[in-house]
């Protein structure tokens, strides 16, 4: 028996004062899937996910999540008033579960990926890439069935990039969740991803498959199979350049 896919996007519209971001946009998340959406500036990515999380409402369309979802905008959304430790348990703060039971768990993960020495400190106190980690450390800790990622990585450097990508992928490996990335990064899509749809004017254009084995590394990306993969999206993307 097929297991029921964790995200389904149908004919979903959705315009903004008398402007369409996207148009009857349809695709689907499989459990445990990695999908990425990348797409230029203003092409109604970061709108789709805003849709699926229930921040907008479509103006037409289906949108069916068997499970629970996390969200992850591209801010990372720390609350500066809380140390590491209370922003990770903000979550269970919220839905009533148990300090002890919560700490813990948070505190196992802390420890796991070495990033323990920061549970009492407050988020001004950390470096960029260290922010994003807790924030997705946070939203890891909600236990979704599906992980909504809205371009996490955009504000860092490229090689604190480079490291939290490889990260994401460490941290996914303790988690049954699906995920659904957007990003403007073709070559973090075709890491990251099991399969990639080209976004364009508000429609899904393509949809793509990676064909790298996992687990994944970035040497993968210099493989004729990627270069070829990243090539055919480039210009789809770029299609005068």
């Amino acid at each position: 028996m097929s297991t029921p896919a964790q995200l389904v996007v149908r004919d979903v519209s959705k315009g903004y004062e008398g402007r369409q971001a996207i148009s009857e946009v349809s695709f689907t998340v499989s459990h445990r899937e990695f999908v990425s959406i990348i797409g230029p500036n203003a092409s109604g990515k970061s709108t789709i996910l805003k849709l699926i999380a229930g921040v907008r409402i479509p103006d037409s369309g289906i949108i069916e999540l068997p499970g629970m979802i996390a969200y992850m905008p591209q801010e990372h959304a720390l609350l500066h008033w809380r140390t590491v430790l209370g922003n990770l348990l903000l979550p269970s703060d919220i839905k009533g579960v148990l300090r002890d039971e919560a700490r813990k768990k948070a505190c196992e993960l802390l420890t796991e990926f070495g990033l323990q020495q920061y549970a009492n400190l407050y988020p001004a106190a950390l470096s960029g890439g260290t922010r994003q980690k807790i924030a997705l450390l946070r939203t890891v800790l909600q236990e979704p069935s599906l992980l909504l990622l809205d371009e996490p990585f955009a504000p860092l450097d490229a090689l604190t990039r480079t490291e939290a990508q490889m990260w994401l992928l460490t941290l996914l490996e303790k988690t049954s969740a699906s995920v659904l990335l957007v990003t403007h990064d073709i070559r973090e899509a075709i890491l990251l991803s099991d399969s990639v749809y080209i976004l364009g004017t508000g429609r899904i254009r393509e949809k793509f498959s990676v064909p790298l084995s996992r687990p994944r590394s970035h040497e993968q990306l210099r493989t004729s199979e990627a270069l070829e993969l990243e090539q055919r999206l480039f210009s789809l993307l770029a299609p005068n350049l």
